[in-house]
């Protein structure tokens, strides 16, 4: 990615690009080899939990960051690991609503402030039995983070340009519980391995910048 002189500009394009998501195409070139034998039709999962997370894209400095999240080494499915701010649907809320709602409690970036231009390919996570939807939201200037202790160990600020940096793509074995995941392709940004549905995710928004 060149630096971003119109961000506005930067937004509708996007925006337009999203009516052609890339789906199933792009989270194959992040997905773990071991996932690539299950179905993908996610409704034949009926029985999943609805999470949501927001991919929060903002500019600073002639450049496009959004921020990530490393959770605190807990003993849970995703604990220590490195993600988008979000969390589990509740109640009657939408599923965007669900994507504000966790962003603004992880990150502290208010609700309110985030312009929302879309939603990204839905996508499902065995060990934890959720469907996950990737919300698009704006803001204009680079926000004050604030972070919430208790889940969130701290926050990165990640540029675009450290995901389509192709030396940041990366393959290893990833020790996960009782099984290593071989051949697991995967993200190295600031030192830290991003893999999984967050890596799956952020290819899909790569393959889709790549279109504009």
């Amino acid at each position: 990615m060149t630096e971003i002189e119109d961000f506005s500009r930067f937004k509708l394009t996007l925006a337009k690009a999203m009516q052609d998501l890339p789906g199933q195409d792009a989270h194959d070139l992040m997905m773990p080899s071991i996932r690539r034998s299950m179905p993908m039709d996610l409704s034949l999962i009926p029985d999943a939990k609805l999470s949501s997370v927001l991919l929060l894209l903002y500019p600073h400095q002639g450049k496009i960051y959004f921020p990530l999240t490393k959770r605190h080494d807990y003993k849970g499915t995703h604990g220590g690991q490195i993600s988008l701010p979000g969390g589990k649907h509740e109640g009657e809320e939408s599923r965007i609503a669900t994507a504000l709602r966790e962003a603004e409690e992880e990150v502290g970036v208010s609700k309110d402030q985030v312009e929302v231009i879309g939603e990204l390919t839905e996508m499902y996570i065995p060990p934890s039995n959720f469907k996950v939807l990737p919300v698009l939201g704006f803001l204009n200037q680079r926000p004050t983070f604030v972070k919430e202790d208790y889940e969130v160990e701290s926050i990165l600020e990640v540029s675009i340009d450290e995901v389509f940096n192709t030396d940041n793509h990366k393959v290893m074995d990833i020790p996960v519980r009782n099984m290593t995941l071989k051949n697991t392709p995967y993200f190295e940004i600031q030192g830290h391995v991003v893999w999984g549905a967050t890596a799956m995710i952020l290819s899909e928004l790569a393959t889709l910048l790549k279109k504009i």
